[in-house]
This record gives structure tokens, C-alpha cells and sequence, in this order.
């Protein structure tokens, strides 16, 4: 019998006015409609279009992100929700930071953090976080070793080319010893579908739906795991589902499908960029809920 996948939703920063009423209404609306997780994106600037004529990124200064660890902070205090961050970029953080940061969340809400990690594309971004652009991919490697090594040991000595460490170590622990890191990527290369297959607790594929392309590209993630000694089926797959723009909450099940086919086992609700405001967000959500029986 095929599992039913976990359901959850996109937090439409962009269309939830900022106010701190508006986000804690949506997370206890969600929550209330039958979704298990909350799945928020992390942009810490963006570029002012105004000055770069050449600027063709996804967003801009204008473009509201609240921080996700502070938002699923603020959330969890309110909700029963899981959180995911879709996705904290990685290589323009410093790594004990966020070692120190997920594990304080994540033990305040009893082991209820997914942290999804990425590699980004902004370089304006790394520029002002002064960190370099290039070499993140390798980066990345590292810090995800050096985070499980963080959230499961008490001291820890670490050299490498990106972090140094010398008999330290952070606490208190996370509830889980290490959170699962899951791994976005709108990459099809193989070399970072390989990296997922060899260290991600999940893969969080974006803009890619369900098809041929996501299929050849989740068997390049399974044989990557299966020659690192990892069974595939251990890894989470999330699908991601748009609706409100072409899409009608009916028919969401039938896409659901889908995913599940590929072996889904969690399924995310995106509904921003829908032209929806605050509760209209919740009042399109509760057709999904509907249509898919939660």
C-alpha cells in the first residue's frame, strides 16, 4: 500500500502583509485546515533594480522575506506545525551560526525543523554578506558535515578550507540528533543530483514537475546513493504544487498523483503570486484541503 505523503504549504511572504497578526493567522489557519508544515524561503537582501539596468534575478528589493528561522521561531510558539526552510542558503552563512540557530529552534519545538539548504544564485547577496560566490557548492559539502558533527557531538575540532573549530562545541543540543538536512536545487546537472544521493536526508526539487525529466533525474539521486552506500528509499522527496495560477484546487489531487507515482513523501502547496491577500491565501488553501480530504 503507498504511503499518503506528509501535506504542507509555501508561507506567500510576498502576499501576507508583514504585520506579525497576519503571519500567526495564517500558521494557526493552515494548521487548522489539516497541513502538517509550513515551508518558507530565505532571500536576506536584494538588489535595487533602479541602479542595475542588467539585474534579471527572480526579486528585488521590493520583494519581502522575513528571516526563516526567526519566522518558524515566531510560529512555533503558536502552532504544532514542522517547519522547512525552502531553502536557508547554506555557503553565504556562517556554519556554526546556523548550527547554533537550528539547534536552538528545533529544541524549543521539540524536533519539529527540517533544514533545507541550497547553494543560492544572487551574487549580490553573497557580495553583501561578505562571503565569496565562488566555491559554494564545495562549501556546502563541508558545512553539512561540520552541522551533523555540531548537533550530535558536545566538542568538536574541525579544520578545513572553510571552517576552523578547536575543542568547542555548542549547547543545548537539538531534540534531533543531527535535524535532517534536505536539499533544494533548480539544478538537472549530475553532479548535484549526485550530492543529494550522498548526503541529503531529502530532496526538495524546484520548478521541475512531475515527467520524464524529473524521473531520469531522481534515478541520477537514487544510484548516487546506492554507490555511497545509502539506500534510496531512506531519502525524503517533497513535491511542490502550485495553485491559483492555472491550476484548480480540484484539481490538485490528480497532480498529487503524480508525485506520489514518484515516490513523494511529502507534498507542499504553493499558492503565492496567486493575487490572494492575507486570509484569501487561507480561503483558497481550504478548497486544497478539501480536495485532497485532509
Amino acid at each position: 500500500m503507498t504511503r499518503r505523503p506528509q501535506f504542507g504549504v509555501v508561507f506567500p511572504q510576498n502576499e501576507i502583509d508583514p504585520a506579525g497578526v497576519h503571519t500567526l493567522a495564517f500558521g494557526r489557519g493552515v494548521e487548522e485546515l489539516g497541513f502538517r508544515h509550513v515551508a518558507a524561503f530565505d532571500h536576506v537582501v536584494g538588489a535595487d533594480t533602479a541602479t542595475r539596468p542588467d539585474w534579471n534575478g527572480h526579486y528585488d528589493v521590493d520583494d519581502e522575506f522575513h528571516e526563516p528561522l526567526v519566522l518558524f521561531a515566531y510560529l512555533a510558539a503558536a502552532t504544532e506545525l514542522e517547519f522547512t526552510s525552502a531553502v536557508i542558503i547554506l555557503p553565504q552563512r556562517q556554519t556554526v551560526l546556523v548550527a547554533k540557530q537550528a539547534a536552538t529552534l528545533d529544541q524549543l519545538s521539540g524536533g519539529r525543523l527540517r533544514l533545507g539548504v541550497g547553494i543560492g544564485w544572487n551574487e549580490v547577496e553573497y557580495e553583501a554578506l561578505g562571503v565569496p560566490y565562488a566555491g559554494r557548492a564545495e562549501r556546502l559539502e563541508d558545512q553539512i558535515a561540520l552541522l551533523r558533527r555540531l548537533w550530535t557531538t558536545r566538542t568538536v575540532t574541525w579544520n578545513s578550507a572553510y571552517n576552523s573549530i578547536d575543542r568547542a562545541g555548542i549547547a543545548p543540543l537539538p531534540a534531533q540528533r543531527p535535524i535532517p538536512i534536505w536539499f533544494g536545487t533548480w539544478a538537472r546537472a549530475a553532479a548535484p543530483l549526485r550530492r543529494i544521493g550522498e548526503l541529503a536526508d531529502g530532496w526538495m526539487p524546484t520548478s521541475i514537475d512531475p515527467g520524464p525529466e524529473l524521473k531520469a533525474a531522481k534515478q541520477v539521486v537514487d544510484r548516487a546513493a546506492e554507490a555511497a552506500g545509502r539506500d534510496p528509499a531512506t531519502i525524503g522527496f517533497e513535491g511542490r504544487i502550485t495553485v491559483g495560477r492555472g491550476l484548480d484546487p480540484y484539481g490538485v489531487p490528480a497532480v498529487v498523483d503524480e508525485w506520489i507515482s514518484l515516490g513523494a513523501t511529502h507534498i507542499t502547496i504553493d499558492t503565492r503570486r496567486s493575487r490572494r491577500r492575507n486570509a484569501e491565501h487561507l480561503d483558497l488553501l481550504a478548497q486544497v484541503a478539501i480536495a485532497l480530504e485532509l
